[in-house]
């Protein structure tokens, strides 16, 4: 039976860097495209990167109870994962993998509680975490400020995930995140997903 791997964490904990080191390492490992209303970029790809919805046509969406979560980060602005996706991903005989956020997480692990298994990757201290974001310098200080405050609040959500992989050395922590595939996910025992908090 297909599987829901949630992989969650502030910005800049590095949880992008994991899933997509576990796609490169495991077939079995599908990546779930989410659906948004924002304009598509040049450089991407429609179903590869997001799927572009018109507002509209996202708000029927909603109505029809076609996604497993959604939410309306900016005015008229919405993100969200569509049924059918995972549905399309787990007919191919995939578990389906998340690169998600917080919030997003939290609404997701309770649509299939007993196929999913959720990750919540966190730097070693929040100040690690405000370093890594100051040494992008990609945003102004209040854009960065922003950032820093909403960061330190979703780390205070670490105890509703499954595992809390700790990401202070990048090496270690893939293969941690390895480690975690193997027991808890391509292990065939049956055994139900839906663990406590484990702290690795």
């Amino acid at each position: 039976m297909g599987k829901l791997i949630i992989v969650t964490a502030p910005s800049g904990a590095g949880k992008t860097t994991l899933v997509r080191h576990l796609l490169g390492t495991y077939n079995k490992l599908a990546f779930s495209v989410s659906a948004t209303t924002r304009p598509k970029r040049e450089t991407e790809m429609e179903g590869k990167d997001y799927y572009f919805i018109q507002v509209e046509k996202f708000k029927s969406l909603i109505a029809e109870d076609a996604f497993l979560e959604w939410e309306e980060v900016y005015e008229n602005q919405f993100y969200g994962t569509l049924k059918s996706e995972a549905e399309r991903l787990w007919s191919e005989g995939k578990h389906v993998i998340f690169d998600i956020d917080v919030k997003g997480a939290l609404n997701l692990k309770m649509v299939h509680p007993d196929r999913t298994l959720t990750i919540f990757v966190k730097p070693p201290t929040p100040e690690s975490l405000a370093n890594r974001l100051r040494d992008r310098k990609s945003e102004s200080e209040e854009s960065l400020r922003k950032r820093i405050e909403k960061a330190n609040y979703e780390l205070s959500f670490e105890k509703k995930f499954d595992i809390v992989l700790v990401n202070d050395d990048l090496e270690t922590a893939l293969s941690e995140a390895e480690w975690i595939m193997e027991k808890y996910v391509f292990e065939e025992t049956g055994k139900n997903l839906h663990l406590k908090s484990n702290i690795l």
